[in-house]
């Protein structure tokens, strides 16, 4: 028996063109009580990363694979293919690298490999999503003399930094501090430079703060002043907001703001509803506030973003956007009062009305959500996890 251990020198979350670096160790276990063991040979080993992308058939309609491109013997158990064995297409990988080849193993002997990989700029984040799912893994192929190969895989979590090219940056450069050493270190710090472009970047798109206000109204009039003070946000930061219910000409009764993703299927590769599909656009709530808030003058909330969650992107085939969705409950009676009078000339009992005609109305709000760095070091301690 040969036991295969892959431990990732920091973690498994990565930012895209970031290099990935894992050691490989390969033993020969010795069983405690066995009184005689034999060496084991192994013809050669592999590492290669790749992403693979599944679609739900019932809504996205994806054509048909290229017949002209030649099959490399996907039932063979001699060939290294990475994705064997798994669900949907293999849409990204690198080149595989040797680990080594010909290696024999005495009992209770164990050799280490480095492997070491750029991810690559150009891929999806990872995602899961209803219509579609992006993961990225390493997989080490590894095969005995006279025997299939056998597949170790290591889930994988990419962030791309996308959308930095519409937020405006402030002209500020003191906004996040710098490293003085970011030029000076060279070969092995080239991920921490990385890193930290990428903290300055992020830090200068979400710090800059300017109160927008939105007018809600319906139909009867305005019903208040939405007030937020920006629309870029990293992942693991709240979302913090006021409202204005002072200023308004109708009653509003309860309002709920919830924080959403909206992932949306391109048009081009959306399934028709009459052929059995389901709608191409799916909401997932992440955070909920919900207030009864008649003779409410101004009330604020707060809704965090999980870290755990995917930042906006866009593919070909599908895009994610983030938003607040608002739900409001209005009076249809004009000026409705539901208190007793503050004066009454004399003792007297007062009931509120059993019934109160209301209407309803939402409004959505976009807002931009980015990767956090703060985030990638977290999870990216320092030990690494292992994988057997």
């Amino acid at each position: 028996m040969i036991e295969v251990v892959a431990e990732l020198s920091r973690g498994p979350v990565f930012l895209a063109g970031e290099a990935l670096e894992c050691v490989v160790t390969v033993t020969n276990p010795l069983p405690p009580t066995a009184t005689s063991a034999s060496s084991e040979a192994l013809a050669w080993a592999s590492a290669q990363i790749h992403c693979q992308f599944h679609a739900s058939e019932s809504r996205v309609a994806l054509p048909p694979p290229d017949s002209n491109q030649p099959e490399v013997q996907p039932d063979s158990q001699t060939v290294f293919l990475p994705h064997r064995g798994e669900r949907g297409q293999c849409i990204l990988s690198t080149p595989p690298k040797i680990l080594f080849c010909d290696l024999r193993l005495d009992p209770g002997e164990s050799k280490s490999y480095s492997y070491s990989e750029v991810l690559p700029r150009e891929g999806p984040p990872s995602f899961r999503g209803q219509s579609v799912k992006y993961v990225y893994k390493l997989t080490i192929g590894c095969q005995r003399v006279n025997s299939p190969i056998t597949l170790l895989r290591v889930p994988l979590r990419v962030l791309v930094l996308t959308g930095l090219q519409d937020v405006r940056f402030p002209q500020d450069e003191a906004v996040a501090p710098s490293s003085p050493f970011l030029e000076e270190d060279e070969g092995g710090k080239k991920d921490s430079w990385l890193a930290e472009l990428a903290g300055e970047r992020l830090m200068a798109a979400t710090s800059c703060r300017s109160l927008h206000l939105y007018n809600i109204s319906d139909g009867q009039g305005k019903v208040g002043t939405f007030g937020i003070f920006k629309s870029v946000y990293r992942l693991g930061e709240d979302v913090v907001g006021t409202l204005n219910l002072g200023e308004g000409t109708v009653a509003c009764l309860q309002f709920s703001v919830s924080l959403q993703t909206e992932e949306r299927v391109q048009p081009e590769y959306q399934r028709r509803r009459g052929a059995g599909g389901v709608p191409s656009v799916s909401h997932v709530t992440h955070a909920r506030h919900q207030e009864s808030c008649l003779h409410t003058t101004r009330t604020s909330f707060s809704l965090p973003i999980p870290l755990s969650c995917t930042p906006g992107f866009c593919t070909a085939i599908v895009s994610l956007k983030w938003r607040l969705h608002f739900e409001f409950v209005t009076s249809r009676e004009p000026g409705l009062v539901l208190l007793p009078p503050v004066e009454q000339p004399e003792p007297a009992t007062w009931t509120g009305p059993e019934q109160v005609p209301v209407d309803t109305f939402s409004w959505d709000l976009p807002i931009k959500e980015l990767p956090s760095v703060k985030h990638f070091l977290l999870e990216n301690d320092s030990s690494g996890p292992c994988f057997h």
